[in-house]
């Protein structure tokens, strides 16, 4: 008798569990719901809207004249060339000069780089020093940075002129690098604060009981922590002076315009014929710049944005 209790519990131990009635898991969501039609129909046309232009813009640097003045800017190439971009490149007229933008791209890349460099050191320590070095009017300071940036860039033009002038830097690369630089001094700084205030106050405590000074705090602990907003530092930089236009034509001479003056020029030259191919091609060129240097690096500027608007 006891064996055959034993042998009936273990029946029914083994015995599979029978599943209730009616369908298990997550309720399965339709694919056509009026929210998800609304949200990808929403995304397609914003993206439509940035990328048919674009898309024009191609398929026109790749025509010729003749195909181009059949009047179908969204067709294909019929037959692909790349002679509009060259003579983008090299043999465009700009005003007296028939260098294309390649004269304009170094110039560029000299104003840029310097200007990058130096806007994001100092901007960086200013933000370090605003976040975790509290000093006597400390927020007056960081008001007036503030302030300076919501300054229209047109209210200070003239008196910066008369004080690269009388420094005897106006119309050089030197005098524009140091606009540049002052100008994004007040948003990068801001960024830094937010970003350096958010890391925890602990390691900077930490280090400052092991004895560690500003500067070794600064370059050993917050430097190699802040790699996301350093990295949005420069794209913010990097696309702000690429594409800037009137500091460009109003504080250097033609020598040393950048690429987007030396782009104006072409594009709105009056002799000749008008040649779209050509305009879109160097276009297309002045804008490669800030375009491969967001891809490269766009994962690590969302972080760094979302990162340096936690506090205020």
């Amino acid at each position: 008798m006891p064996d055959t209790i034993a042998l009936k519990t273990a029946e029914v131990a083994l015995a599979p569990v029978k599943s209730f009635d009616g369908p298990n898991g997550k309720k399965p969501k339709r694919v056509l719901s009026p929210r998800n039609i609304m949200l990808y129909g929403t995304l397609f046309v914003a993206a439509a809207y940035y990328l048919l232009p674009l898309y024009v813009m191609i398929v026109t640097s790749l025509k010729g004249m003749p195909e181009i003045r059949m009047g179908n800017i969204f067709s294909p190439p019929m037959e692909i060339t790349f002679e509009p971009w060259v003579k983008a490149w090299a043999t465009a007229c700009t005003g007296l000069n028939c260098d294309g933008l390649s004269r304009g791209f170094w110039n560029s890349v000299r104003i840029t780089v310097p200007s990058v460099i130096v806007s994001i050191a100092i901007a960086s320590v200013n933000g370090y020093a605003l976040a975790n070095w509290r000093f006597k009017g400390s927020e007056l300071f960081f008001s007036i940075l503030v302030i300076g940036a919501f300054i229209p860039y047109q209210v200070m033009i003239y008196p910066i002129v008369i004080v690269l002038r009388e420094m005897g830097i106006y119309g050089t690369l030197t005098g524009l690098i140091i606009v540049h630089s002052i100008f994004g001094m007040p948003i990068l700084t801001l960024l830094f604060r937010n970003y350096f205030a958010s890391l925890p106050q602990e390691l900077f405590k930490a280090a400052r009981v092991d004895g560690a000074g500003f500067w070794q705090i600064f370059l050993k602990i917050m430097v190699p922590m802040s790699l996301p907003i350093f990295v949005v530092a420069m794209i913010l930089q990097v696309t702000g002076i690429w594409n800037d236009f009137l500091f460009g034509v109003v504080f250097t001479r033609p020598e040393y315009y950048p690429m987007t003056v030396q782009l104006n020029n072409i594009v709105n030259s009056v002799q000749g014929v008008k040649e779209y191919n050509v305009n879109m091609a160097a276009t297309i060129l002045t804008g490669l710049v800030p375009l491969v240097v967001y891809f490269v690096s766009g994962r690590l500027f969302v972080r760094g944005i979302a990162a340096g608007a936690v506090k205020g």
